[in-house]
């Protein structure tokens, strides 16, 4: 075999072994994030649509209680004496998690603030929300829960509101799947010779219609 066979050959090879490369990459990866694409794609339209599948619905619970007056004591200062100036500092968990387990409440505290009067704490998640506001005086408390259906709940996972940090990350993962998603279903246009050329004005004209929709429709 001639130096210019050798190289010819090993140029095919590589063509070759890149070209399986890309499809292995391209199939896989639709199967690995298929349900996930999928789940962002529908729930695109309904945030776009939230009137269609009842996710503006909610349901609201209100109602009044006695909170334990031991929770609502001033932590102590460093030397055992009680801190009268420092009435505001209170143990935020033990009231947290009070209220969690009284009431079953969900999400995470998003808010908590105490003055010498009122503290005020702010449960969220995705499709819900708890606001509890209790007096330290008088030692009661009132609460309003508000909770959305399943689709007011995708909705905010699709935005990643007040879903946490892990499943931000679930976001941010399906991102780069779509994006080498995309980017492995191009690179394959130039390893199919009749479809290269078509393909690739396709890939182009998609471009433009989106940049054109941006820029006459947006405001």
């Amino acid at each position: 075999m001639t130096p210019k066979e050798t190289v010819v050959r090993r140029k095919r090879s590589l063509y070759a072994s890149s070209a399986a490369a890309f499809r292995w990459i391209h199939i896989y990866l639709s199967m690995l994030g298929f349900a996930t694409l999928m789940f962002f794609a529908f729930t695109g339209i309904t945030l776009n649509h939230p009137t269609w599948f009842g996710a503006s619905e909610q349901s609201v619970r209100d109602l009044n209680g006695e909170f334990p007056a031991e929770l609502l004591a001033s932590r102590s200062s460093t030397d055992g004496k009680p801190a009268q100036e420092e009435r505001p500092a209170v143990n935020e968990l033990q009231i947290a998690e009070w209220l969690r387990a009284e009431h079953q409440l969900k999400g995470a505290v998003k808010e908590f603030s105490a003055d010498e009067f009122e503290i005020m704490v702010v449960f969220k998640g995705p499709g819900y929300a708890a606001d509890i506001f209790i007096d330290r005086e008088e030692g009661s408390y009132s609460l309003m829960e508000s909770t959305s259906g399943i689709m007011a709940v995708m909705n905010d996972l699709h935005k990643g509101r007040d879903s946490g940090l892990q499943w931000s990350w679930v976001i941010d993962i399906s991102a780069i799947v779509t994006m080498l998603l995309s980017a492995s279903g191009f690179a394959l246009m130039f390893y199919i010779r009749r479809r290269r050329v078509t393909g690739i004005a396709t890939a182009v004209a998609g471009t433009i219609l989106l940049v054109a929709a941006w820029a006459i429709w947006v405001p």
